[in-house]
């Protein structure tokens, strides 16, 4: 049976209304096919669940080389770093990050961040309302992070900004994009020329241009490497962690659900990641023409990866615009897939959880006012979220 062309839709990605809430036009993509061409984009958009993790864990025909950002200049910035290639390349960049941030060596982090988590929450509730997402969502992993990592003075002082600048460039070269391209050159000059007597004494940083010392990594990437951890993995845990207060907050009965079952944390993180996914979309490059669902993707052509489309499948989810923690859906897309599945996602899992755990013990209610959601071209979070009481459990 020959292969047809996939539906053409006029949809903009990059929309400031499809940034700000992304489900409806999900939605509208799902219908027309499981890939749909979008010429505003110059890409062709994956959009339903068995699709998306399909490309995810085919490497060979969606590569990442030179093919996650929308604009070339990003694509350039991030080559020779293992969100940017394939394996056997990828293979032995990723082993560095990821032996910092197995479950082995995140386990002795366990007992430290849920006493942080508990004791932010507490005094968060003992105030009786506050800003969720500078005082929790941000200040909680950005210390998480600064302290397992290393970060000392400015870099300390900068993460935020460029933490959320290196996910903007990732986008097409929008004004955001050209905004942010400064902000996230300064992360990049910081990381090429970092050095080990930069990072604390015993701090995974160190460990890493150890690692590089000893031939492990290829001469001159251990900055890369640790350009991951703040330009790949804090944005997205704050957006997160400020998802689980807005949905708990949305939802009583299911923080109710969690704390009369603990066991239900892990459960209630999964389903945050996904009923809104903090990232909107990624991308690929199709090395040779492939068949999705009897439709063609041509050879080279960009490919829009929508984690969050996938994650509201009801092909793949019964009753998916619900949110409900004893869903477990442990096999969500928003961690990704494959070679490529989100390296820091143990460390994010940890602070999630911690968070979770300490709200559902001490909160019985959270009543907050509107939330504030800016455009942002790569990663979907609230930019201000104000809880305006707080019901003590």
């Amino acid at each position: 049976m020959p292969l047809s062309d996939p539906p053409v839709s006029d949809l903009d990605l990059f929309d400031d209304k499809v940034l700000i809430d992304p489900y409806p036009s999900y939605s509208a993509l799902r219908d027309l096919g499981s890939v749909v061409h979008l010429p505003a984009n110059d890409a062709y958009a994956l959009t339903r669940y068995d699709a998306i993790r399909s490309a995810l864990g085919d490497w060979e025909s969606f590569s990442s080389a030179g093919a996650i950002g929308f604009n070339p200049a990003v694509n350039e910035a991030l080559s020779g770093t293992s969100l940017s290639s394939d394996p056997p390349v990828h293979t032995r960049l990723r082993a560095t990050l990821t032996a910092n941030l197995s479950p082995r060596a995140l386990r002795g982090l366990k007992d430290g961040i849920e006493a942080k988590a508990d004791a932010l929450v507490t005094e968060l509730v003992d105030k009786g309302s506050f800003e969720a997402i500078d005082a929790l969502a941000r200040a909680f992993p950005l210390e998480v992070v600064a302290d397992l990592i290393g970060f000392t003075g400015h870099v300390r002082d900068n993460m935020l900004r460029w933490g959320q600048a290196a996910m903007q460039v990732i986008g097409p070269m929008n004004q955001r994009t050209a905004e942010n391209f400064p902000i996230a050159g300064e992360l990049y000059a910081w990381c090429s020329s970092v050095t080990a007597d930069d990072l604390a004494p015993g701090s995974v940083g160190r460990g890493i241009f150890e690692a590089e010392d000893r031939g492990e990594i290829p001469p001159g990437t251990a900055g890369h490497i640790i350009h991951q951890y703040l330009g790949a993995g804090v944005d997205t845990t704050i957006a997160s962690i400020g998802n689980i207060v807005a949905l708990f907050a949305e939802h009583p009965d299911q923080l109710a659900q969690v704390r009369e079952d603990p066991s239900l944390v892990p459960a209630a993180f999964n389903e945050v990641l996904r009923y809104w996914a903090p990232l909107h979309v990624w991308g690929r490059r199709a090395t040779r023409d492939v068949e999705v669902d009897g439709a063609l993707i041509p050879e080279g052509a960009r490919v829009a990866i929508l984690f969050g489309a996938g994650n509201r499948d009801p092909r793949h989810y019964e009753n998916p615009d619900a949110f409900l923690v004893e869903r477990n859906p442990t096999d969500h897309l928003s961690f990704g897939y494959g070679p490529h599945g989100c390296a820091g996602q143990g460390l994010a899992r940890l602070e999630a959880h911690a968070v979770v755990k300490a709200l559902s013990r001490r909160v019985e209610r959270l009543v907050v006012g509107a939330g504030v959601r800016v455009p942002s071209n790569i990663t979907r979070s609230f930019e201000e979220l104000p809880v305006l009481e707080v019901v003590p459990a």
